[in-house]
């Protein structure tokens, strides 16, 4: 008997250890092309929501700020690699993240995440910082920690919102 309690009990701790976290158990789009997590929840922290939201972008979508914005995004940003050409979360290497990237067409992710808490992202990456989102894997792309300026950061979120724009 003592045995079997073992032998049950140890599985249980091992079936817990393995088990995901609830969120990530079957949200919407989870594991599918183009899939995402919840966009309605910010994935930055709490304690840092009220300054990312206010962050504004010091330029303008003009059509040369946008040109420029796509060129870092398909060329040394690396955005590509997870967004895809079009910005769809369909990039190459989306297929092996545990759960797909921003697809930046879709209208309401402008309405629901500011400029500012999209640089926040391009500061930290999405690691799953918050506990509420699960993270996507992404680095940091925006200096100090990444590898482009805060400027082509603002150039490429700007050219990423223009997509969502476009669909209207």
């Amino acid at each position: 008997m003592n045995h079997y309690r073992l032998i049950l009990g140890s599985s249980f701790i091992l079936a817990t250890m393995l088990a995901p976290p609830a969120w990530s158990a079957n949200p919407a789009g989870y594991g599918t092309a183009g899939g995402e997590f919840n966009i309605k929840i910010s994935r930055v922290p709490s304690n840092e929501i009220a300054k990312a939201k206010s962050a504004k972008p010091p330029i303008e979508p003009t059509p040369e700020i946008l040109a420029e914005g796509k060129e870092i995004f398909l060329g040394r940003g690396g955005c590509i690699s997870c967004h895809g050409a079009e910005g769809m979360g369909d990039g190459p290497a989306a297929k092996n993240l545990p759960i797909q990237p921003r697809n930046f067409t879709n209208p309401k992710f402008n309405t629901y995440r500011t400029p500012g808490e999209m640089m926040w992202v391009l500061k930290n990456g999405s690691m799953g910082q918050t506990g509420r989102v699960p993270g996507t894997g992404m680095l940091p792309v925006v200096q100090p920690k990444g590898f482009i300026s805060e400027k082509d950061g603002w150039k490429v979120l700007l050219y990423e919102r223009s997509l969502g724009n476009q669909q209207k």
